[in-house]
């Protein structure tokens, strides 16, 4: 049924299955305004994305979230819920899954660690420009979708 062709060990029979990248992301919202940050590295060096890496091979990405947001910023957080999930091809480290969850900040202040060179919290329609891709873009714009217009 699956018309792919695989890379097979001749000797022992073990296939080959290349595997999405698992990044995980924080989406943490205070006061109807989103948290954000400015990549200060290429890939999308200068572009402002949700506080996100990958996850480890043994981390439940809940957790790796968790981790992102405190190494990113100096926040601490708990998961509160999955925002959702977004395949991206579009990383020139490769092609993924990007997992976003609702996080409740319980602690820290913000500080940057060298990934980010800015972070701060925005409403819906003062968003800052550009946004990365990798399913950012699209995880602020269901967001954006979902928040009550007071301009009216």
């Amino acid at each position: 049924m699956e018309n792919r062709q695989r890379e097979v060990c001749p000797r022992c029979g073990w296939v080959y299955y290349p595997q999405l990248k698992v990044s995980a992301a924080a989406m943490v919202v205070e006061e109807n305004r989103l948290l954000l940050v400015r990549r200060a590295t290429p890939p999308w060096k200068g572009c402002w994305y949700l506080p996100a890496g990958y996850v480890e091979a043994d981390e439940d990405p809940a957790r790796a979230a968790e981790r992102e947001l405190l190494e990113e910023t100096g926040l601490i957080a708990r998961v509160d819920g999955l925002f959702g999930a977004y395949f991206f091809d579009d990383d020139p480290r490769g092609n993924g899954l990007l997992l976003v969850y609702r996080l409740v900040l319980i602690g820290g202040s913000l500080s940057l660690n060298g990934e980010a060179d800015r972070a701060g919290f925005f409403e819906a329609h003062r968003l800052p420009a550009p946004l990365t891709s990798a399913g950012h873009d699209r995880a602020v714009a269901e967001w954006v979708a979902m928040v009550p217009n007071d301009r009216d």
